[in-house]
């Protein structure tokens, strides 16, 4: 520890948590961080739904907590971006991003990560994560190499997972870290904010990773991705026009950033495929292109 620094028994640990209609949820989430065994020091709320107010479940958390209600929706990127403010206005000295419809898998997540952190010199670390209905498949499957790994025991005798990391669940910031790579970017409402801290974080050359001893649940996020070319690839395909919109608008702006931009040709080739190919939809590949085009023009509007 260098001179002056926080002895890490008295470091401020604060959560944020994103919310919106999910009061149930939101309860589980609120008692599974209440239940590590390195306490939490501080949770922050924000409702982006105070139509339907959660004040009463966050103020019978068990922990020391503050309630945001958002008059506006600010998504999951402004929702993140005023917790996580709010954080560090707090004197956070590491910030834990948490979700309302995931948890840590026990009560030793914290500790765990707080632990990775300091051994590998770590500005971040993100817990596996893993799905909610089936604890050892992971929620998002992750490449390795030429290799698919869908289960948490794939990763057995690995520790860390540098500079990989799946934000923003479970993910434990260093504040100094969000003063180097900032918050979320409320333009992009929700869908690729984490992507794009993801890029922050690379682009600064902060270390960063995954451990694999820690892990957060979440529900699966597979069913979007649909296979093409026998499985060997997949494309994203949201069920929804609202969630097609900022996938593929946010998207469009992403592969227009350093570090990013060599994405755009595998992509246009990836959608092109997908859609004129495999689902004979010249329709969607006209949307497709449409909004990865506003994208990349910063034409950040929201959908009428």
């Amino acid at each position: 520890m260098t001179a002056g620094a926080t002895p890490p028994a008295a470091e401020k640990v604060v959560a944020v948590v994103v919310t919106r209609h999910r009061r149930e949820l939101l309860g589980h989430s609120l008692a599974a961080l209440a239940g590590q065994d390195r306490p939490v020091d501080h949770v922050v709320v924000v409702d982006n739904g105070p139509d339907q107010p959660v004040a009463d479940v966050v103020a019978g958390c068990g922990m020391p907590a503050t309630y945001l209600p958002s008059e506006r929706n600010l998504g999951g990127a402004g929702g993140f971006a005023l917790g996580m403010l709010h954080a560090l206005a707090l004197g956070a000295d590491w910030v834990w991003c948490a979700d309302d419809d995931g948890r840590p898998a026990d009560g030793t997540v914290l500790r765990t990560l707080l632990a990775s952190a300091r051994e590998h010199g770590l500005a971040e670390v993100s817990p596996l994560v893993t799905d909610l209905a089936d604890p050892d498949r992971l929620a998002f499957p992750l490449r390795r190499g030429l290799r698919w790994r869908r289960r948490r025991s794939d990763f057995a005798g690995i520790d860390l997972l540098p500079s990989y990391a799946s934000l923003f669940n479970g993910a434990l910031f260093r504040a100094e870290a969000l003063d180097v790579v900032g918050v979320p970017d409320y333009r992009l409402f929700f869908r690729g904010d984490e992507t794009e801290i993801h890029r922050r974080l690379l682009r600064a050359g902060l270390p960063f990773g995954t451990c694999t001893a820690a892990a957060y649940l979440h529900p699966e996020g597979t069913t979007e991705f649909l296979p093409i070319l026998g499985g060997r690839l997949s494309a994203q395909y949201p069920a929804n026009d609202v969630k097609r919109y900022f996938t593929y608008r946010n998207r469009g702006y992403l592969m227009a950033q350093p570090g990013m931009r060599w994405l755009r040709p595998l992509e246009t080739v990836r959608f092109g495929w997908f859609f004129l190919v495999s689902r004979r939809d010249p329709g969607g590949w006209r949307e497709w292109r449409r909004l990865t085009r506003a994208g990349r023009r910063e034409e950040l509007t929201r959908p009428a």
